[in-house]
C-alpha cells in the first residue's frame, strides 16, 4: 500500500491549560489494518524530544475502511513552559502483517508567555469519522463478539493465522478453505496475509452473499476484486486441483456438515496439500456443548442426547428459533433439522486417530471444555471426555511420503 493512500490533510496544535493535537486524515485504500499513530513533541530549534506517545496505549483500532477521519490527542501529562515547539504525527499500519510507517507531518506551535501547560493526567486519544464515512462506532470490531462479521472476519481469521499457525511463511503461498461458507474468514485471512492464492470452496455458495455483507458493514466491494482470491462451488470429496498444489488447507466448522461422512474429504485434503504443508481444522464436536447446532432452539446444549429423535424433530419444526446474526442468511426450521440430521458425530479421540492414520502430525492444539456437565440418566452412556469437550482447534503437518 503506497504511503499516498493515507494522508494527513490537516494538523494543528492548540494550548489552553493542556495541549490538543488535532489531525484530519484521509484514508484512500479499501481497508487499512491496525492503524496507529505516534505523537512526538520536540523543541523548535533542535532534535530533543520532550514527549513521545502512542495511540495504541489507549485506543486500539482493528481496521478502517476508505474515508475521512479526525484524530485528536489531548496531552494532560506534559509540562511545557512558554516557547516554540514542533509536533510530529507519524501514522502506521499493518501491511501484510508487517508494522509499517506510512506517513508523517510536522507542525510548529507556540506556548504564549504566561500560558504554561501543566502536568496532570494521561493523554486522551479519540478517533471520529468525518461526514460521509461510516462511523467508527458502527464498525464490526467496535461491536465485538456479539457481531457475526467480527467473529469471522477478525476473530476466526486471526485464530487461524496467528493462534494456530503462528503467521507461518506457508500462509504466503497457496491456501485452500474447505467449506468456506460466506467467505468472511477467507477474506480476513487473504487481506491480512496477502497469499499467492486463496481458494474457498463450498457447494452451497454462501459466499455469493459476501458483497452484500461487506456493504452492510461499511466496506467497499473492491475488496473482492483481487484475482488471487477466488470462490468456487465445489465438493470437498472431489477437490478440482492437482496433487501437492496447496501450502495450507483450512477447515473451519465444515467437516461435521459433509453429508455421508468426511473420510474422503480428509483423503482429498492430504492429496492436494503439499508434503509438510499445514492443515488447520476446527470441527464441530457432536457430543459437546456446541455440537448439535440447535442452540437457537434450545437452552439445554445436550438436548439432542436426551430426547428421542422424533420428539427432537417435532420440537425443532414446531417453533421459530431465537435467531442469531448469520450475516444475512435466515434459515428455516426445516433447514436446521436437515443440517442436524447430516451432522457427523466427531469426537476428539476419534478425529485424532483418523488424522494420524493419514500421516498428519499434530503441531498445535487448543481444546475448550465446558465448565460443568451434569449427568442426567439419559447421558450415562456417553464418555465424560466427549460431553465435557466443547471445541477443538488443531493445526497439523502433512507428513506424507
Amino acid at each position: 500500500m503506497p504511503a499516498r493512500d493515507l494522508v494527513i490533510e490537516k494538523l494543528a496544535v492548540s494550548a489552553d491549560g493542556s495541549l490538543l493535537v488535532d489531525a484530519q486524515l484521509r484514508q484512500e485504500s479499501a481497508l487499512l489494518f491496525q492503524p496507529g499513530a505516534q505523537l512526538q513533541i520536540l523543541r523548535a530549534d533542535g532534535p530533543e524530544m520532550l514527549y513521545s506517545g502512542n495511540l495504541a496505549a489507549s485506543l486500539r483500532i482493528a481496521w478502517l475502511p476508505r474515508g475521512g477521519y479526525r484524530l485528536q490527542c489531548r496531552l494532560h501529562d506534559l509540562a511545557l513552559p512558554s516557547g516554540d515547539y514542533r509536533a510530529r504525527l507519524i501514522l502506521f499500519a499493518e501491511l501484510a502483517r508487517e508494522r509499517t510507517a506510512l506517513t508523517e507531518k510536522t507542525v510548529p506551535f507556540t506556548i504564549a508567555p504566561g500560558l504554561e501547560v501543566e502536568r496532570s493526567q494521561k493523554p486522551v486519544w479519540s478517533l471520529q469519522s468525518l461526514p460521509g464515512t461510516v462511523p467508527v462506532e458502527d464498525l464490526a470490531w467496535s461491536r465485538g463478539h456479539e457481531d457475526w462479521f467480527f467473529r469471522h472476519f477478525d476473530h476466526a481469521a486471526l485464530v487461524v493465522t496467528d493462534y494456530l499457525l503462528q503467521q507461518h511463511p506457508l500462509l504466503k503461498g497457496r491456501i485452500l478453505d474447505i467449506g468456506c461458507g460466506d467467505g468472511l474468514i477467507d477474506l480476513g485471512i487473504f487481506l491480512r496475509m496477502q497469499p499467492e492464492e486463496l481458494v474457498g470452496i463450498d457447494p452451497f455458495r454462501g459466499y455469493e452473499r459476501l458483497p452484500d455483507v461487506l456493504a452492510e458493514n461499511g466496506l467497499p466491494a473492491d475488496l473482492l476484486e483481487d484475482p488471487r482470491l477466488r470462490f468456487r462451488s465445489e465438493d470437498a470429496n472431489a477437490v478440482p486441483y492437482p496433487d501437492d498444489y496447496f501450502d495450507v488447507v483450512v477447515s473451519w466448522g465444515s467437516l461435521e456438515h459433509i453429508a455421508g461422512g468426511y473420510a474422503q474429504a480428509l483423503v482429498e485434503i492430504r492429496r492436494v496439500l503439499k508434503k509438510d504443508g499445514l492443515l488447520f481444522v476446527h470441527p464441530g464436536l457432536y457430543y459437546g456443548a456446541l455440537g448439535n447446532h440447535l442452540g437457537e432452539f434450545f437452552d439445554d446444549p445436550l438436548i439432542h442426547l436426551k430426547l428421542p429423535p422424533e420428539e427432537l424433530r417435532d420440537a425443532v419444526l414446531g417453533k421459530e428459533p431465537q435467531r442469531i446474526d448469520r450475516a444475512g442468511h435466515i434459515a428455516t426450521p426445516a433447514e436446521y433439522w436437515q443440517w442436524y440430521t447430516e451432522l457427523n458425530p466427531i469426537t476428539v479421540s476419534g478425529f485424532e486417530q483418523e488424522l494420524r492414520s493419514l500421516g498428519f502430525e499434530p503441531w498445535r492444539v487448543a481444546v475448550r471444555s465446558s465448565d460443568l456437565v451434569e449427568y442426567t440418566p439419559e447421558l450415562q452412556g456417553f464418555p465424560m471426555q466427549d460431553l465435557a469437550t466443547a471445541e477443538l482447534y488443531l493445526s497439523a503437518w502433512n507428513r506424507k511420503p
